[in-house]
């Protein structure tokens, strides 16, 4: 562990204890630059570099997925930003337009992002996976005026524009032959100048938005304000630890909420060169682009962790590398015990939500890590554990957990709908929707979504600790547990488990597993029922949906399934 503090040299926090003790939020704007009062989170992430000595120090190093590549100094991506801030004036984008980006993981994606955010309008993402009828509740429900594309993703819009009766445009990037809507992204860059006075705004002024699907309901569109730079500026040094001298790679896509906290505009904030890779999950791939591109702080998704832990372990040794952390889902124990011994450093955990907007529970990189927990709350940021009337619950008591508002990053409003942004808050407290607890260090400990908790034998199980159980067992890759009704026990725990290579389904290991379960919980808190799959229904950010596990062994609709991956 000594060479590995070494390694890593002065962490950005390093007396965790003091940093909330003396913390005020009047003291963390000093972090970003203000004129009179108002702002602008890409003036932040890149101009404000860009006009300094770092102007021609990388900002995104992109490689594509046939090995394409290009490289953007944070002179020539603000530059760029200002380049599409102009075509956007052209098109008559105003201030609280929303512009929306459905583009795969390229460099065009990035400078529209930024561009958008500098002319004072709404920038939205959807993920490239996205089919026509997720784009058209999307771009429907937030009256997007302009969208940008490409030659193949702009298919899926042809299936839905004539419903979407506010889209006036379609920039599309690598197209020649247009259509009457249809705007050349390249033509019109070439055309604009590369001078842009960025637009500064009031604190509470929106920067973007991201749609989020609820259980059954239409996605959500969660808003959030330029003011959530600060915050997500400042997690960036604190809990992924980054410096001016880093190469920084998430995994993470600007669809989702990380792609674009941590993928755009906290890491660019702290002057870290961004990798950003087109391609999909390759684990030798991956530790190539490490090795490549000397990557020192590498920030992914505990299923890609789960799945480099089935295949083989990196041939050449990290040593670039110097912090690792993962977010998404809950991390298992065991996929950081792989982490330690496959790459020498443990992956640290943190918690968030689309809607929190940045992180507000971490392991920090000079803390030890307790295998399993999300760590403690972020300075500035009260955690609690309450029940549903509001009171503060003991340590080790299971309850709900709520966070303290108004923090910087906060969630602004759900579009639209004021009743659903209403349902957040109860008796003075932001509640998430998450069980937890927390421990005598100040330690906070996920148990499940509080729709996913299991209720068996009149004991409360979290679907976490069966699942981190069963993955401790040398055959098992993942494991997703649900609640199934019963009508002896109320429900009884099922289990659907994905086997590692070599290991095969028989009834004999279902029994050893049912076993293995009991030893390491306890008793009551072993999956009675047992399916072995060859996949886990996930979202494309990573997070298994067990709603669509209980919903089809019910036989009752599955919802809103636009954010998919695979099932």
């Amino acid at each position: 562990m000594e060479e590995i503090r070494k390694k890593r040299g002065a962490y950005n926090l390093a007396d965790y204890e003091t940093a909330c003790r003396k913390f005020q939020w009047l003291d963390a704007k000093k972090e970003i630059v203000w004129f009179n009062g108002k702002t602008n989170a890409a003036y932040n992430a890149v101009d404000r570099h860009a006009e300094g000595p770092e102007k021609n120090k990388p900002a995104i190093l992109w490689e594509g997925e046939n090995n394409e590549r290009r490289q953007y100094s944070f002179l020539e991506l603000s530059r760029q930003s200002n380049r599409f801030a102009n075509v956007m004036k052209k098109l008559g984008v105003k201030k609280g337009d929303r512009v929306f980006i459905f583009l795969p993981r390229i460099p065009e994606l990035f400078i529209a992002f930024l561009g958008t955010l500098k002319i004072g309008a709404i920038a939205g993402t959807l993920f490239a996976a996205f089919g026509s009828s997720a784009i058209k509740d999307r771009l429907g429900d937030s009256g997007a005026k302009i969208l940008i594309t490409d030659t193949e993703l702009v298919k899926r819009v042809y299936h839905v524009k004539a419903e979407l009766p506010k889209l006036e445009k379609v920039v599309v990037v690598g197209k020649k032959k247009l259509k009457k809507y249809e705007v050349s992204y390249e033509k019109e860059m070439e055309k604009s100048s590369d001078c842009f006075r960025t637009k500064m705004l009031g604190p509470e002024a929106p920067a973007f938005m991201i749609y989020t699907s609820g259980t059954t309901g239409r996605p959500k569109g969660v808003v959030h304000a330029h003011a959530a730079i600060m915050q997500q500026h400042l997690t960036a040094k604190w809990v992924l630890d980054l410096k001016k001298g880093d190469v920084y790679w998430t995994t993470a896509d600007p669809g989702w909420v990380t792609g674009i906290a941590y993928g755009i505009l906290g890491n660019l904030s702290n002057k870290a060169t961004t990798l950003v890779y087109a391609g999909r999950f390759d684990a030798k791939k991956w530790y190539s682009l490490i090795s490549r591109h000397g990557v020192t702080v590498w920030y992914t998704a505990p299923t890609a962790v789960r799945m480099m832990m089935q295949q083989e372990k990196p041939k050449q040794k990290l040593k670039s590398l110097r912090h690792l952390c993962s977010v998404g889902e809950p991390l298992n124990p065991e996929a950081i015990k792989w982490g330690m011994k496959a790459l020498g450093l443990a992956f640290h955990d943190n918690w968030w939500q689309t809607e929190t907007g940045s992180i507000l529970i971490a392991n920090y990189p000079s803390m030890n890590i307790r295998p399993g927990s999300m760590g403690r709350p972020v300075p500035g940021i009260k955690a609690a554990i309450i029940d549903d009337s509001g009171k503060i619950l003991g340590k080790g008591k299971e309850g709900s957990l709520a966070i303290k508002p108004k923090w910087p990053s906060m969630m602004r409003k759900i579009w639209k709908n004021k009743k659903k942004y209403n349902e957040y808050f109860k008796k003075g407290w932001f509640v998430t929707g998450d069980r937890a607890s927390i421990d005598k260090n100040g330690y906070f400990w996920f148990v499940g979504r509080a729709d996913d908790v299991i209720k068996t034998s009149g004991e409360r199980v979290g679907p976490f600790e069966v699942e981190s159980a069963l993955m401790e067992h040398k055959a098992v890759a993942e494991a997703a547990v649900i609640g199934k009704p019963d009508a002896l026990r109320g429900e009884i725990i099922k289990a659907f488990i994905v086997l590692k290579k070599g290991s095969n389904p028989s009834k004999n290991l279902e029994e050893k597993l049912k076993s293995f379960v009991k030893k390491h919980l306890a008793g009551h808190a072993y999956p009675r029922e047992m399916s072995f799959v060859d996949s886990l229904p996930k979202t494309r950010s990573g997070k298994i949906m067990r709603r669509l596990l209980r919903a089809k062994e019910a036989g009752q609709p599955l919802g809103d399934t636009s954010t998919l991956e695979e099932y």
